[in-house]
């Protein structure tokens, strides 16, 4: 609403400076109507230079100046009496806004004591006759459900904390395997950078103390005792490596080579056979390794590297 006053206001001075400014105008140009011909039509652009070059006198006179002025003052006063009532306008209506918002806040707060007597009264029939009781009621209304809530958390912390428990038994149970792992590999590391058979052998050792059932660990220990000459030792850990993961190649081709390195071609070549039907990469080294060379003349392992995959 006191934009729409504004609008008006504005709308409003906009007209009556309109008015001023054509009245001006008037003014200003009647004095050089008056001395222009009555029997010239058209005054050309030359004509009206000579003329201006020939004026004696200015275009307005100090009657015209003190007409303008009566008029600007007016103007100026009425804009003011148009603003004083535009404001006194807005200042009736917020008062009258405020007087609404009063009643209201009054006529709310009167219907709510009324709601509570009525409440009240209600209680009293029901045969709640005094504070006091109503006030016991509560309490022991909120002890129960104060008792209720606290027991549901209790239930939801022990099953939290049982949680959290088997979490950190689970993290730490990952953080030792991972200390475990890491040690191992450092210790594989290790055996691929020594060169004696002993330090290697002493190695993996340290790696079946940690891992007892590293199939690897036996089955690489098993080749480097095949280097000291010791074939039933690497034989025995071969079975070892089997007992844990029958499906190891690599335990079934070192156990080729143990029965070589024993004089026993027949189970040399079954073993062999073995490793290489899970893993056919063995073939290429059936004529390359060293521990094999004793079987090179003997029919079924000629067959065995002959056979085509």
């Amino acid at each position: 609403m006191p934009s729409l006053l504004k609008s008006n206001l504005t709308r409003l001075l906009t007209q009556k400076s309109a008015q001023c400014f054509t009245a001006l105008i008037f003014l200003f140009c009647l004095p050089a109507m008056a001395q222009t011909p009555p029997s010239s039509d058209k005054i050309t652009a030359q004509s009206a230079q000579e003329t201006a070059k020939t004026l004696s006198e200015p275009l307005y006179n100090p009657f015209i100046e003190r007409y303008i002025l009566d008029e600007m003052k007016q103007l100026r006063i009425d804009q003011a009496q148009t603003k004083n009532e535009l404001i006194q306008q807005i200042v009736d209506r917020e008062h009258r806004s405020v007087d609404r918002a009063v009643a209201y806040a009054t006529d709310t707060v009167s219907y709510f004591f009324y709601l509570i007597a009525a409440a009240t009264s209600i209680l009293v029939l029901i045969g709640w006759t005094s504070i006091r009781e109503i006030k016991e009621r509560v309490h022991s209304l909120a002890d129960e459900e104060i008792s209720r809530l606290v027991q549901q958390y209790e239930k939801r912390l022990e099953t939290i904390e049982s949680e959290i428990q088997k979490k950190t038994a689970h993290i730490q149970a990952n953080r030792k395997e991972i200390e475990l792992t890491q040690e191992v590999q450092s210790l594989w590391l290790r055996a691929q950078q020594e060169s004696a058979p002993s330090s290697k052998i002493i190695i993996y050792d340290k790696i079946l103390q940690l891992r007892s059932d590293d199939c690897e660990a036996l089955t690489y220990k098993a080749d480097t005792v095949l280097e000291l000459d010791e074939p039933q030792w690497a034989a025995n850990l071969c079975h070892q490596a089997l007992e844990i993961d029958p499906q190891n190649s690599h335990a079934f081709y070192q156990l080729g080579c143990s029965y070589a390195a024993l004089n026993n071609p027949d189970e040399a070549v079954q073993f062999l056979h073995k490793a290489i039907a899970k893993n056919e990469s063995y073939r290429n080294e059936l004529q390359t390794d060293p521990a094999l060379q004793s079987l090179k003349n003997f029919e079924p392992f000629q067959r065995l590297i002959s056979a085509t995959p």
